[in-house]
């Protein structure tokens, strides 16, 4: 069976567990931890990428990340390649160091993100990293030790937009928060985080069965967690994207035509904005290119990196970069292929 393509867009919650190949540790010591934290606080800061929750446990590791305009699966991109490679070269080893395939969960915001930040921080206490509440409070490979200690904040995770959830005074959020973990510790492994599609969608297997009781099935997907109206939207954003890139290949519409309609919007040459340069015109050419190459045809930021010789983060930057010139100027790719060009500098 072919594998179910990822769901992504902007503001989108995902919970984020990557193992090593197999279960094998992929932290082997303290300078691993923090090589990969720095690489994921930058990857984050860059991106303009939410985090909300993490924890490192020797075999995997946990995230909750809201994406901004950056896709989760270049942000995942970048920060596996860059771990793994520094990872290997340390440890003078060769090969694979994570499963292929990650898992992502698309997570319903409202009803997930608190129950989410307790389950993925409370993970170093199940694996028995720590022993304790105490000893997680100390523990520096997860963001729980961030929230109840302030002075340890990093930049990249967003402790403030978490304790707001328990209240507004800083110190009573922090105890609201801590006693909200202590509860969780006691209720033990939650499977509905983390099972199935439609046990995690409907909540556990207790909502499942009363539904079915009442004659109401459920809709349900492995990549999603939340109620049944939030999986069906969601399911149907990612089916109108996926036939819009359909659309185009079906129009013929490849890289070149949209290189080409690039250069006629913004009046410039192909040959100019795929070559090196900082001017203006040259800068905006290409941001305009890469948003349309990625978010409209699905091409990825490591193809694109190869054909305009640039690093996967500048292909980011850059389709951020176009989806807001974009915005700006009023153009849609799909306008140009119908023949419609709106904006003064579309006009013909």
């Amino acid at each position: 069976m072919p594998r179910q393509s990822r769901i992504d867009g902007s503001g989108a919650l995902h919970h984020i567990i990557c193992r090593g190949i197999e279960r094998r540790d992929v932290f082997n010591d303290n300078c691993d931890r923090d090589d990969f934290v720095e690489r994921l606080g930058n990857i984050l800061s860059e991106t303009s990428t939410i985090c909300y929750a993490w924890a490192l446990i020797p075999n995997h590791f946990h995230l909750l990340l809201q994406t901004g305009s950056c896709p989760v699966s270049t942000i995942m991109s970048r920060l596996l390649t860059g771990y793994a490679t520094n990872f290997n070269h340390r440890h003078n080893r060769h090969g694979h160091l994570f499963q292929n395939r990650y898992k992502s969960i698309l997570c319903q915001e409202e009803l997930y993100l608190l129950e989410l930040v307790r389950y993925i921080h409370l993970n170093p206490l199940r694996a028995g990293i720590v022993t304790s509440l105490d000893e997680l409070k100390r523990f520096r490979y997860s963001g729980h030790s961030r929230i109840v200690n302030q002075s340890s904040t990093v930049p990249w995770m967003a402790t403030e937009q978490v304790l707001r959830r328990f209240s507004d005074g800083e110190k009573a959020a922090i105890r609201a928060y801590e006693k909200f973990i202590s509860d969780g510790a006691a209720l033990g492994k939650r499977d509905d985080l983390t099972g199935g599609g439609l046990l995690r969608s409907a909540g556990g297997w207790r909502e499942v069965v009363s539904a079915r009781e009442a004659g109401v099935f459920l809709k349900s997907d492995e990549r999603i967690l939340g109620d049944s109206d939030f999986v069906e939207n969601v399911l149907h954003l990612a089916e109108e994207e996926m036939e819009r890139k359909f659309k185009y290949i079906n129009q013929g519409v490849d890289l070149e035509r949209v290189a080409d309609i690039v250069a006629v919007v913004l009046g410039t040459s192909k040959e100019d904005f795929e070559t090196h340069g900082n001017q203006p015109k040259k800068v905006q050419a290409r941001s305009l290119f890469c948003y349309w190459a990625v978010r409209e045809l699905g091409a990825t930021t490591t193809f694109l990196g190869h054909r305009l010789g640039m690093t996967q983060p500048a292909i980011s930057v850059a389709v951020s970069r176009g989806e807001k010139l974009a915005a700006e100027m009023g153009l849609r790719l799909q306008d140009f292929i119908n023949g419609r060009y709106p904006g003064s500098n579309g006009s013909q």
